[in-house]
């Protein structure tokens, strides 16, 4: 499937039927009186959200949408059948925009929310509105008012619980396959993930927690290099970031070279993001190398700077239970946050 985070689209309201100009002819009634019905009016145009889709590819092909124009009063009094509403279907967490003012919309965060972006025109009254003591054969009726037109800017935000964070071949893909039912791409060179995957966790209890796997984070992305750019507003909505460390990457500048590059990307997309919650998993420990960074001097680096970390291996699975109980006491059971992070020296 096509995956699309952003779009533009316009779309149009219905525009009003047009009121009628009649008069009542009937046997013995040469000259009855006004009887022009109203025109219908016409649909809106409506957003809702749904769980249902996880991208905005939909809307790749097809850019212009238009609700159906009330249809035009008959006589007898018969009004025009109102114009039929266009719902369209979006992601939740999808921010919505108007493109040419920049103003915002709406934010649907909720499956099933729906709001009524622009009303349809008003159907025109019919000439039997017109009639008066001193004009009794009114031969006027209303036009129906036009819809509104306007060019929307989609933005998908994934809302995830965890978001999983680290630079290329850190493992999140196959971490993220290990512990829920997603089955996202996983090869061993940089940037095999080019979408942001979700998967369900499920914890004791009926309990569920949904997880982001974020691609395409490097030094730079804030500015646009690799894939990072694209995606870094997918962690802005989660409650938790879990940043993953690889214990066979070699540092060049320090023990945690990898850990503040990172994190030096998110606060320069979005200093916000440096304050959120986050632990830490160093993975692959399964690979036993005398060139790996030591275990005990990483993990008492990032407890110096009130991190909590936890040795794993994604593709054995070690460590993973308790990762999975630390998961349920933090979202499940009262505690204390994740302390925000020290600033880099």
């Amino acid at each position: 499937m096509f995956f699309l985070d952003e779009a533009v689209i316009t779309a149009k309201s219905g525009d009003g039927g047009s009121g009628c100009v009649s008069f009542l002819r009937e046997r013995f009634k040469p000259k009855g009186g006004p009887d022009g019905g109203d025109g219908g009016d016409g649909g809106d145009i409506i957003l809702k959200a749904t769980s249902q889709l996880q991208t905005l590819s939909h809307f790749r092909s097809k850019p212009q949408f238009k609700a159906s124009n009330g249809q035009p009063g008959r006589g007898k009094n018969q009004s025009g059948k109102s114009g039929s509403d266009l719902v369209l279907k979006l992601p939740v967490g999808t921010l919505v925009k108007d493109e040419e003012t920049g103003r915002h919309l709406a934010d649907l965060i909720h499956d099933q929310e729906e709001i009524v972006l622009i009303s349809g025109g008003k159907g025109g009254k019919g000439n039997q509105h017109f009639a008066t003591a001193t004009r009794r054969v009114p031969r006027i009726a209303q036009d129906g008012q036009p819809g509104q037109e306007i060019i929307l800017r989609l933005s998908l935000k994934f809302l995830a619980d965890i978001g999983f964070i680290g630079l290329p071949n850190a493992g999140k893909s196959t971490l993220l396959s290990r512990l829920t039912t997603a089955r996202p791409r996983i090869d061993n060179y940089p940037f095999t993930t080019l979408i942001p995957n979700l998967g369900v966790l499920n914890l004791p209890e009926q309990k569920h927690l949904t997880i982001a796997d974020i691609p395409g984070l490097i030094e730079g992305a804030s500015q646009g290099r690799g894939l990072g750019h694209r995606f870094l507003k997918h962690i802005e909505r989660t409650t938790l970031l879990v940043h993953l460390l690889d214990i066979t990457y070699r540092p060049e500048n320090g023990i945690l070279e990898d850990f503040y590059t990172l994190r030096k990307e998110m606060a320069a997309f979005n200093p916000e993001l440096g304050e959120k919650p986050q632990i830490v998993l160093i993975n692959k420990m399964d690979l036993d190398n005398p060139g790996n960074r030591n275990l005990n001097e990483l993990q008492s680096a990032l407890d110096r700077i009130g991190i909590v970390s936890l040795a794993v291996s994604a593709l054995t699975g070690q460590g993973l239970d308790t990762f999975r109980e630390m998961l349920y006491e933090r979202f499940f059971k009262e505690h204390n946050s994740t302390p925000p992070l020290p600033e880099a020296d």
